[in-house]
C-alpha cells in the first residue's frame, strides 16, 4: 500500500513539474518558424510579407546559419536555380558590392542583409532558444516549449503556437520533436534503386598507396594513429547510419591591419595531424591549395574549405551529432573547432611542414571585423547533412539525374551529387577514406512539394524546407544555401494558403501555389522581371548555324547557343521576344558563359518596340566568380512597350570568335 501511495504521490509531483512547465510565457502567431538561417530568414519574410504573423525561434545570436557564416563563396551549380527572394540576396549582396549580382562575399555582410529583411518585414525574433518538446494533437502540431540557450531554467520556458511551422534548422529538431519520420545515416544503394549511396570508396579527396597508419610504422600493435577507424570496409553500395564529416568554413584574412595571428587553440594535440606529415613525406610538393581550400573573397578574405584526403574535414567524429543532447552537440563542435584551429596552427608553426606552406599559412590571420562576438571565430559549424525527413514523396538519384522528374516542383536544384567521406580506416594495411562522391553533369531539376512535408499519419502543418525528404546522395545535390532559401520561400508561401483555405500540408493545392511563386517573387507585389532562355523555343528566332549546346559549361538553364565564325562574313542572329506585360523602363542583362575561343566583342540590337539602338557588350572583360563560368552583363536601361513588339537581337556582326547565345533578362525598373 505504502509502495503505490509513493507512487501516486511521485506521479501526481512529476504531472504538476509538467503542467507547470506548460504553463509559461505564452506566444501564439500564425506561423513558427524554427531556425534563423538563411531559410529561416526567407522563410520569415515571406510569412510576414503574406500577411501573417510570424515568430523565429533561433537558438544562437545571429541569423544566416552557413550563408553569414563562413560560406561565402557560394555553391550554385547553376545560376537558374536560384529564384525569387534567394535571388533578391545575391543581387543585395551585388548592391553591396557595386554589382548586379554577386555571389561571394564577407560573412558580415550576408548577416547584415539578412537584418535588412528582418527589419522590412518587422519580423520578431527570439533568439537564444531551442526547443524541448512539442505537443501534438489529430496529426497537428498545437504548440512546441523553447528553453534559454545558455541558462536552461524551467520557469524561464516560453511556449509558441502556431497554425503553421516550418523547421529550417540544420538538425531537424522540431521535426524529430513532433515525431515525424526521418533517417540518419546512408541508405543501402537497393533500397531506392540507386548507384552512388551506401559505402563508397572513391578516389576523390584520397590518399596515395602506402601511407603507413599505424603510429609505429610497420608495427600494428602500436595502434593506430588519431583519427583512423578499425572497422572493417563494408561492401559498396551497403547502408549505414555513418553521416558525411562536418568542418567549419573558415574566414582568413591576408590585410595586415585586419588579422589577428593564428595561436594554439584549446586542447591543441599535434598528433592529431601525424597523418599530414605521412601525406605530405609520400607528396613532398603538393601545394597549399590542396591541402586548404582558399577561395578569395572581397577585402583580402577568404572562404576555406576541406581540400584533399587530409584537410579541415574532420571525418568520423560526427556520427552522434544528429541525434545528440544539446550539451552533446556542444562539445561536438568545439572539438570541430579545436581542430580546424589546431591544423591551422600546425601547418604553419610546425618544423615538420615544408617551409613554403608555413610561410603561405602565415600570411593569414583570423579577421578582426568578422565575429566580434565570438573570437573571430564563425559560431556555426558546417553540419553538412544531419537528420533527413521520410515525407510525403523521398527525392533520390534519379530525381538528380532527370531520369525521374516531378511535376509537383516548387524550387530546383543544380549541384553535383557532393557527399564528403565518411570514414577513414585502413584497407591492405594503408589508410583511406571513404564516402566521398562527387557525380554531376545534369542540368538543373526541380524538387517535389511533397519533398517538403511529412506523410500525412506524421504532421498535417509542418513544413521541412531543409531537412527535407531525400536519400544521402540526393540530398548531396540539394543541400545548398541558396537551394534552402527557395525552398523555404515556397514553405513560407504554402504554409500561407494552407491557413487562409484552412487546410493541411498535404491538401494545398500545387498549381495555385506555382503560380503565387512564378507572379511574385519578391513577395511584394512587383512587376516580375522577364527571363528569356534559348530553349524558350516560343521567344526566341535564330538565322544563320547555331550549334546547341546543352548543358555546355557555364551555360544559364540547361543549355546555349553557339555560332563559330563564318569564313563568309554571314551575320547570324538569335532573337529573343520577350512579352512584356507592363509598359515601363527596363533593364536589359545578356548572360554570357566564360568560353575559350568566344569572340572579344558582341554586338547586341535592342528594339523597344519604338526605337532600336545598337549595343557592343565586352564579355571577355568581366570576372566570373564563384562556382560557375557565367555572368550577366548588362545592355542598358530602356522604355519597352506593352505587347510582343521588343526583341533583344545577339549577332555576330564584327565577332572575331565564337558568339554564344544563352539567356536575356529584363528587370523592371522602379519609377522615381
Amino acid at each position: 500500500m505504502k509502495i503505490f501511495l509513493r507512487i501516486c504521490l511521485f506521479n501526481a509531483f512529476a504531472f504538476l513539474l509538467i503542467s507547470q512547465a506548460w504553463s509559461q510565457k505564452t506566444t501564439t502567431v500564425d506561423i513558427c518558424v524554427y531556425g534563423g538561417s538563411s531559410a529561416g530568414v526567407i522563410a520569415a519574410y515571406t510569412a510576414k510579407k503574406l500577411g501573417k504573423s510570424v515568430i523565429v525561434i533561433e537558438p544562437g545570436k545571429h541569423l544566416g546559419g552557413l550563408t553569414s557564416g563562413g560560406l561565402g563563396f557560394t555553391d550554385i551549380g547553376n545560376k537558374y536555380a536560384v529564384s525569387g527572394l534567394a535571388r533578391d540576396f545575391y543581387r543585395r549582396i551585388g548592391n553591396h558590392y557595386g554589382k548586379f549580382e554577386q555571389w561571394i562575399f564577407e560573412p558580415h555582410v550576408a548577416e547584415n542583409i539578412y537584418k535588412e529583411y528582418v527589419k522590412q518585414a518587422k519580423v520578431n525574433i527570439l533568439f537564444g532558444h531551442r526547443i524541448i518538446d512539442a505537443r501534438t494533437k489529430d496529426g497537428y502540431i498545437q504548440e512546441i516549449m523553447v528553453e534559454n540557450s545558455t541558462t536552461p531554467v524551467a520557469s524561464t520556458n516560453q511556449i509558441i503556437r502556431a497554425k503553421m511551422f516550418i523547421d529550417c534548422s540544420y538538425e531537424g529538431d522540431l521535426m524529430a520533436k513532433a515525431g515525424v519520420s526521418y533517417f540518419v545515416g546512408r541508405e543501402a544503394n537497393d533500397l531506392y534503386n540507386e548507384t552512388y549511396n551506401g559505402v563508397q570508396l572513391k578516389d576523390k579527396h584520397q590518399f596515395v598507396d602506402g601511407i603507413d597508419p599505424y603510429k609505429t610504422p610497420g608495427k600494428p600493435e602500436s595502434g593506430l594513429l588519431w583519427g583512423i577507424s578499425n572497422e572493417t570496409l563494408l561492401p559498396e553500395g551497403s547502408g549505414d547510419k555513418k553521416v558525411q564529416a562536418y568542418n567549419f568554413r573558415i574566414c582568413l584574412s591576408r590585410d595586415p591591419k585586419n588579422l589577428m595571428p593564428i595561436v594554439k587553440p584549446d586542447d591543441y594535440d599535434s598528433t592529431r595531424y601525424e597523418l599530414l606529415i605521412r601525406m605530405l613525406e609520400k607528396e613532398p610538393n603538393r601545394p597549399f591549395n590542396l591541402i586548404l581550400k582558399p577561395d578569395l573573397m572581397p577585402n583580402e578574405k577568404t572562404d576555406i574549405n576541406n581540400n584533399g584526403p587530409f584537410s579541415t574535414d574532420m571525418i568520423g567524429m560526427n556520427y552522434n551529432y544528429p541525434e545528440a543532447s544539446y550539451d552533446q552537440r556542444t562539445k561536438i563542435v568545439k572539438e570541430h573547432e579545436n581542430y580546424n584551429k589546431g591544423l591551422l596552427y600546425f601547418i604553419g608553426h610546425s618544423g615538420r611542414i615544408p617551409k613554403p606552406l608555413r610561410e603561405e599559412m602565415l600570411k593569414w590571420g583570423y579577421p578582426k571585423d568578422e565575429y566580434t562576438d565570438n573570437g573571430h571565430w564563425s559560431p556555426q559549424m558546417y553540419v553538412r547533412e544531419a537528420r533527413r525527413m521520410v515525407g510525403s514523396y523521398v527525392m533520390t538519384q534519379a530525381n538528380c539525374e532527370g531520369k525521374e522528374k516531378v511535376s509537383d516542383g516548387v524550387g530546383m536544384a543544380a549541384y553535383t551529387m557532393d557527399s564528403h567521406n565518411t570514414s577513414r580506416i585502413v584497407i591492405n594495411g594503408m589508410v583511406k577514406n571513404e564516402g566521398d562522391v562527387q557525380v554531376g553533369g545534369f542540368p538543373p531539376y526541380p524538387i517535389s512539394y511533397r519533398s517538403l512535408i511529412p506523410k500525412a499519419s506524421d504532421c498535417k502543418n509542418l513544413f521541412v524546407p531543409v531537412c527535407l525528404s531525400a536519400t544521402h546522395i540526393a540530398y548531396g545535390s540539394i543541400r545548398m544555401e541558396p537551394v534552402f532559401m527557395v525552398l523555404a520561400q515556397s514553405s513560407a508561401t504554402a504554409a500561407v494558403q494552407a491557413i487562409d483555405r484552412n487546410v493541411s500540408v498535404q491538401e494545398v493545392d500545387v498549381e495555385t501555389l506555382q503560380k503565387k511563386l512564378m507572379e511574385d517573387p519578391l513577395v511584394d507585389g512587383s512587376t516580375p522581371e522577364i527571363l528569356i532562355d534559348n530553349d524558350d523555343k516560343e521567344s526566341i528566332t535564330t538565322t544563320g548555324n547555331w550549334t546547341h549546346e546543352k548543358n555546355g559549361r557555364g551555360c544559364y538553364a540547361f543549355s546555349f547557343l553557339k555560332s563559330p565564325m563564318d569564313n563568309n562574313k554571314t551575320i547570324q542572329s538569335v532573337r529573343f521576344n520577350p512579352l512584356v506585360k507592363s509598359a515601363g523602363k527596363y533593364e536589359v542583362f545578356i548572360y554570357f558563359p566564360r568560353l575559350e575561343g568566344a569572340s572579344t566583342t558582341v554586338t547586341t540590337i535592342i528594339h523597344t518596340g519604338k526605337k532600336e539602338q545598337e549595343v557592343v557588350l565586352r564579355p571577355n572583360e568581366i570576372k566570373v566568380e564563384g562556382q560557375t563560368s557565367g555572368e550577366w552583363i548588362a545592355a542598358g536601361k530602356y522604355d519597352f512597350s506593352k505587347g510582343k513588339d521588343s526583341t533583344v537581337e545577339i549577332s555576330t556582326k564584327n565577332a572575331d570568335g565564337i558568339v554564344i547565345a544563352d539567356a536575356v533578362l529584363f528587370i523592371p525598373l522602379k519609377s522615381n
